[in-house]
């Protein structure tokens, strides 16, 4: 059904990579007779040679086992090769071994840096950029099939872009390494094309009576707006949505195949929500006049990839996700269409904390649209029976802990449904009623849940027991707590560097030698001095000493002034902070002149 043609190139699966003084060679050493590619660390260029240089015993080449060959970057210095020095097989995909990155290596294309100091500064800035980017989480891949297409869009994939290599078939809004494969590109090295992307994949094999059943739950996210929580938010002009992921579940019993996709995205208006050391951030939205065009544009994208549109929008009506949430609605209401249908459910609203099982009330207004746009179906010979003719694209304000929630939830109507059609399932019979296909299919969903809340905010999922066990417990509750904490300090003093790494790998800045290629902008005022630890440790300082002034006189007046001055300094540096919180935060420090 989706096996590629014989005559295709096969990536290469393992390689050895030769680290000598002059140049780095990559030799395929899976039993592939194609030529070894060298690079030259003088000026990164590229060539295939037929065989690797003989080294001598005064240089003795370095040697690594490498298993893909990611891309490469230019900085200002010169270029860098991103390899995969660890990978592991997380199951199959229709058929074909997924492989998890479990460590990613860049090494420099060059001799050193020649530039001036200003530069060598500035590109010492960048590589502190590409040692946060080798830690990257979620990556996967396959040497055998397309990761960034769906069963039904590989289904319906035509006989000659089956002939083509995978990066040629693959979709560039799921496909994490598209800019950083540019160079291997022009160098027509398909053999070394590897696809990557980034999201989560997780698969179960459990018994129902006397069946076997293989679900499989994958992960697409977008490039096209990709960042961390709080400085990737809403849509930008053209729009593409913060935070949008692809969830496809895909479901094998019996030589059939059923896949059903699903997909969540921040409110595609023209919104964001700056840090500024609160702990929720006021929302700001921009541009009112834009939001027409940006969603009109945002749901012509969906109808053209997924057909028909249903949008969940699971926000609070009150308060600044309120603000958020009526004009989402409102603006839906202009450019609605009839294959365009908004519904709101307020989840905090109706199911509070704790009652998620209140879900079904969603799920009975928007059970007609999932009945009608169905899911595909293939049989035993591969032909499609069914196919998936529309979308439901599930928001909260992160895109992450009530979303997920839902999405498991439409997930678990959708897997009874199917089993129903095979006949596998009774007409009342339910998911919940068999055990160990029960708790295998909740743990598939938390632990999907996870990944995608740890690539955007840096924690697990929130509300994760629910999803996990069925039911909101004490640890879980204790949990969130921590993890909200977490979140807190990550996005407030980590996320603008990690977003910064990730505008780079994603080429949403480039780096050019010809402008003022420099990561940051000049600080003035009380950006070039602003040091959150130190304005803390005069705080604490002050009040130190002003404890100690009242303790050392309480009939004293003049410690007592004494002890007044040190705290209302101490008052006062803390009142400095809290205005200007945005300054003392961790902020993306790179221009995007494309986005």
């Amino acid at each position: 059904m989706m096996e590629k043609a014989d005559s295709v190139q096969k990536l290469y699966t393992r390689m050895r990579l030769w680290d000598f003084p002059d140049q780095y060679v990559i030799e395929p050493t899976d039993g592939s007779s194609g030529s070894s590619l060298a690079i030259s660390k003088v000026d990164g260029s590229m060539k295939l040679i037929d065989e690797v240089p003989q080294g001598n015993s005064l240089q003795v080449p370095k040697i690594y086992t490498i298993f893909g060959v990611v891309g490469m970057l230019r900085l200002l210095a010169g270029s860098y090769l991103l390899v995969i020095t660890d990978r592991e097989c997380v199951g199959s995909y229709l058929g074909h071994p997924i492989f998890k990155i479990s460590s990613l290596k860049f090494f420099p294309c060059d001799h050193s840096l020649k530039s001036a100091p200003a530069e060598q500064k500035t590109e010492m800035e960048f590589l502190g950029l590409l040692n946060v980017a080798e830690k990257t989480h979620g990556l996967f891949f396959s040497y055998e099939t397309n990761l960034t297409l769906s069963a039904q869009r590989l289904n319906a994939l035509g006989d000659e872009s089956k002939l083509l290599p995978l990066w040629r078939q693959a979709e560039p809004r799921f496909l994490w390494n598209n800019y950083m494969l540019e160079v291997l590109i022009d160098n027509k090295l398909d053999p070394y094309l590897l696809p990557v992307v980034q999201g989560s994949f997780h698969y179960f094999q459990a018994a129902i009576g006397k069946e076997t059943i293989d679900v499989t739950l994958i992960a697409r996210r977008c490039t096209r707006r990709n960042g961390t929580r709080l400085w990737r938010r809403g849509a930008d002009a053209d729009g593409y949505a913060a935070n949008f992921v692809e969830t496809e579940q895909i479901m094998q019993l019996n030589g059939y195949t059923a896949s059903f996709v699903q997909v969540r995205g921040s409110i595609p208006l023209l919104w964001e929500q700056i840090v500024d050391l609160t702990y929720k951030p006021k929302f700001e939205l921009m541009k009112h006049d834009e939001a027409p065009r940006v969603l009109e544009r945002h749901f012509l994208d969906l109808r053209k990839k997924y057909g028909a549109v249903l949008a969940v929008d699971l926000v609070n009506k009150h308060g600044g996700e309120g603000r958020l949430c009526e004009k989402f609605g409102s603006t839906v209401q202009q450019v609605a269409s009839d294959d365009v249908r908004y519904v709101h459910f307020d989840f905090h609203q109706v199911c509070g904390h704790i009652h998620f099982e209140r879900l079904s009330i969603l799920y009975d207004q928007i059970s007609d649209f999932i009945d009608t746009n169905g899911y595909l179906l293939l049989n035993e010979k591969g032909e499609k029976m069914k196919e998936q003719r529309g979308i439901v694209r599930t928001n909260c304000i992160d895109c992450l802990d009530r979303t997920n929630v839902t999405q498991s939830m439409i997930g678990r109507k959708m897997l009874e449904y199917q089993l129903r059609r095979l006949g596998v399932f009774g007409a009342e019979e339910t998911i919940s009623s068999h055990k160990n296909l029960d708790e295998k299919f909740k743990i598939l969903w938390a632990n999907h849940g996870d990944d995608i809340s740890t690539q955007y905010t840096g924690t697990p999922a929130l509300k994760g027991d629910f999803v996990r066990f069925g039911h909101r417990t004490f640890q879980g509750i204790l949990k969130d707590g921590w993890n909200a904490l977490l979140r807190y300090y990550l996005n407030n003093f980590s996320d603008g560097t990690r977003q910064d790494a990730i505008d780079l790998l994603q080429g949403h800045y480039i780096v050019s030698v010809s402008r003022d290629a420099t990561p940051s902008s000049k600080k003035q005022g009380l950006e070039s001095i602003a040091s959150l630890p130190l304005a803390l440790g005069l705080v604490l300082t002050g009040f130190f000493f002003a404890i100690m002034s009242l303790n050392q006189g309480r009939y004293d007046y003049r410690h007592f002034f004494l002890s007044l001055m040190w705290a209302g300094i101490s008052i006062g540096i803390a009142a400095v902070v809290r205005a200007n919180g945005r300054v003392f935060c961790n902020r993306p420090r790179l221009h995007k002149p494309r986005s």
